[in-house]
């Protein structure tokens, strides 16, 4: 592809218009978070004003990829376990979990999986913040969602592509427009302003070689999506297994006998997330 139609694709994917931008409620909360007098609470009774999007913050605090012992039933109480960063990335995702819950199950499930995944490795190889980790597991593939929504012909093309040649959605990705869906959901990811350590994880999920500050976060959300896929959890038509980076194996320190607790805490937690999903399946139907 030459540099022409790269820089158009690139332009078009920039200036995402069916996505939604920062949404007003995280600029606020943004400018509470800067104030030192800002109690959760406040910021809790924000939130809460719109009750679809708390209902939504609750229901995925509560699932089992963050894994708390106790149920959490108020706002304030989600922003003192999981953190700022992890409830604005949140909030700005929630349209797009609207949209991937409603059009394409597969790559919620998927998501829903691959959080599963990195909440699991996080915690075990005692990285700080997990959560962080677990939710950027939770929106890796937000480029696939806007390539999907901003570039619908492409997208048919490249799921064309990949039934006809039997590729990846990556290699498909890239023949068709030059770049990957890594790369739009890094771009994506900062232009929400969104902390490193969930913008370099998503923008590097598939080459964690190239992360500058976050190769342990990105090692393992690298390697989560390895897992989940390995598992067909939400792959949708594209079969294709990526191959494990060399590097992120030798950053997350595990040997292949590791592999058995970490599968069997995952099989564990994954029968809850399915319920999950086929509670939203559910729900969709009778809608």
């Amino acid at each position: 592809m030459d540099d022409q139609k790269r820089t158009k694709f690139r332009k078009a994917l920039r200036e995402v218009k069916n996505l939604p931008t920062l949404p007003g409620i995280v600029i606020k909360l943004s400018k509470m978070a800067e104030d030192p007098d800002t109690t959760t609470d406040q910021m809790g009774k924000v939130i809460s004003k719109d009750h679809i999007l708390a209902a939504k913050l609750l229901k995925l605090v509560n699932s089992s990829f963050y894994g708390f012992p106790q149920r959490i039933s108020s706002i304030s109480s989600a922003i003192i376990l999981l953190g700022f960063n992890v409830i604005k990335s949140l909030i700005i995702s929630a349209s797009i979990f609207e949209f991937m819950e409603t059009q394409d199950l597969e790559l919620w499930e998927h998501s829903l999986g691959c959080a599963v995944v990195s909440s699991v490795l996080a915690k075990r190889l005692g990285v700080s913040e997990p959560e962080e980790i677990s939710t950027a597991g939770l929106i890796h593939d937000i480029g696939k969602v806007a390539i999907k929504m901003e570039l619908p012909k492409k997208f048919e093309e490249i799921h064309s592509l990949i039934s006809e040649r039997g590729i990846s959605s990556l290699d498909a990705e890239r023949e068709i427009l030059g770049l990957d869906h890594a790369e739009v959901g890094g771009w994506l990811a900062k232009s929400w302003n969104l902390p490193a350590k969930l913008i370099e994880p998503i923008a590097c999920h598939h080459d964690p070689r190239i992360s500058k500050n976050e190769q342990m976060a990105s090692s393992i959300v690298h390697f989560s999506d390895i897992v989940i896929r390995g598992w067909g959890y939400g792959h949708g038509d594209d079969i294709w297994v990526p191959r494990l980076s060399k590097r992120a194996w030798t950053m997350l320190g595990l040997v292949p006998e590791d592999l058995d607790q970490i599968i069997e805490e995952v099989q564990e937690k994954l029968w809850e997330v399915k319920g999950f999903s086929l509670d939203i399946q559910s729900q969709l139907e009778e809608a």
